[in-house]
């Protein structure tokens, strides 16, 4: 058989796998050793540039050092304080619960940077609160959803991490670039929010009380310390990403161990009481963690930085692999062919949406973006602009069918079934693309901060 024949059986070979829910770094890796032997490259060079990845990528440093971040802050109880904080400030409105959730998910991944860490921390904790508020449980799941999809725009973001260090850009310059439309995304959503509850009636309101958004937000202050230790440290040069990384994880570490002995000494206050029943003392610390339970912490996030890792490794590969096929000519001169800014960036942005539907975020961007950032950037896209446009893009096909990662996630940690999600998703959904084209209309959305990072 001629080699077109062996690359098509094993294409389709590999396809049926994925159907099958093989995972995708099975997947590509199957799909990488059988183009290796058809194509006569020898395997040493597979595992030469697995090696370079992990041993030349310092950037990538960051990234299981986020995900732990992610991890301490919801062992520690501060991802509580920040989603009581938010429904302080938004359970006055109608929906409030709910715009409560998104503006948690905001807040949680200004800290973490993943969008799966974001969605199932924050569902586990509001999904039975929704519930029992009033709320339609597929609407919950779906809002929990929605709001992980701003895990990996709004910094410190792993994904972007993952873009810079493929494209060779500023890292930190990517970080500030997704403030505004990470934002924007919130902002959008909680709209949509509060329109489906204000015509269902769900949620019950709370009185505004000034007294409650003062106590609820000095309870959140370790996690607002944090955020802002990540993005001033990143905004004003001190440190990179990766030092920032580090940073975030030792302070996790240090508010974990002092604040238990304080939480015991105060009798291990319930966190489901409300703020106005407790004393200052309870709402000044949170609960913590022992020692002893760092390790059982940091082996969870080793789990989840073990399955990107080697993904972003054989992807590389399999880049290179589409590179000698010839992929990445037939593509840009596809999207080329377009014509000139706009019909460019539309097609990029087009192909971006489709392949987040049948794949995860991290293979998109590998495979995707060095195909298609050059290509915008000679019809006069600016290189950052264009890595928060594909990455927005990237961040929507969490919600999008067959794939969408943060449904299952959501269905999982909610116990809604993964169909029964996917009405309520459509109107955040629509909401999340018009946000994306605002952003590719008005460059100065992802660039208006960058000068001031410099």
């Amino acid at each position: 058989m001629t080699d077109s024949t062996w690359i098509t059986i094993i294409s389709l070979g590999v396809t049926f796998f994925f159907m099958l829910g093989v995972p995708v770094f099975l997947v590509i890796g199957y799909w990488v050793i059988g183009m290796s032997f058809v194509l006569g490259l020898p395997l040493i060079n597979t595992g030469a540039a697995l090696g370079d990845v992990f041993t030349d990528g310092f950037a990538l440093l960051a990234m299981p050092l986020f995900i732990l971040t992610g991890d301490l802050i919801n062992r520690s109880g501060i991802a509580r304080r920040l989603s009581d904080f938010a429904y302080s400030c938004l359970g006055w409105l109608r929906g409030g619960l709910a715009m409560a959730s998104l503006g948690a998910c905001g807040l949680f991944a200004a800290i973490s940077g993943s969008n799966s860490a974001t969605t199932a921390t924050i569902g586990s904790m509001l999904h039975p609160e929704m519930v029992k508020g009033g709320y339609d449980e597929r609407f919950s799941a779906a809002t929990a959803a929605a709001g992980g999809t701003v895990g990996i725009i709004i910094p410190p973001s792993i994904i972007f991490i993952v873009y810079g260090f493929l494209l060779n850009l500023p890292i930190s310059e990517l970080f500030v670039a997704g403030i505004i439309p990470g934002a924007m995304m919130v902002f959008a959503m909680m709209a949509v929010a509060f329109v489906i509850c204000t015509r269902n009636g769900w949620g019950y309101l709370i009185k505004l009380q000034f007294g409650r958004v003062f106590k609820t937000a000095v309870g959140a202050w370790l996690g607002f310390f944090a955020i802002g230790l990540v993005l001033w440290g990143i905004y004003t040069g001190k440190f990179s990403p990766t030092e920032a990384a580090g940073v975030t994880v030792g302070f996790c570490i240090i508010v974990g161990f002092v604040s238990l002995p304080i939480f015991k000494m105060m009798g291990s206050p319930s966190e489901e009481r409300d703020f106005s029943e407790r004393g200052i003392g309870e709402y000044l610390v949170v609960k913590g963690f022992t020692p002893w339970e760092v390790p059982s912490i940091t082996m969870r996030s080793a789990q989840i930085a073990g399955i990107l890792a080697p993904l972003i490794a054989v992807s590389v590969v399999m880049q290179q692999i589409l590179s000698v096929l010839g992929a990445q000519e037939i593509i840009g001169d596809f999207v080329r062919g377009m014509g000139g800014y706009y019909a460019v960036l539309f097609t990029s942005m087009a192909i971006v949406f489709v392949a987040g539907m049948v794949l995860e975020s991290l293979p998109v961007t590998i495979i995707l973006a060095p195909i298609l950032a050059p290509i915008a950037h000679s019809v006069g896209v600016e290189p950052v602009q264009f890595g928060v446009i594909f990455l927005v893009g990237a961040s929507i096909g969490f919600i999008t069918p067959p794939y969408g990662l943060n449904l299952y996630v959501a269905s999982g940690v909610t116990g809604v079934p993964y169909f029964r999600l996917l009405r309520y998703t459509v109107p955040y959904l629509f909401s999340l693309l018009a946000v994306w084209i605002i952003v590719s209309l008005v460059p100065a959305l992802s660039t208006m901060l960058i000068p001031a990072a410099g």
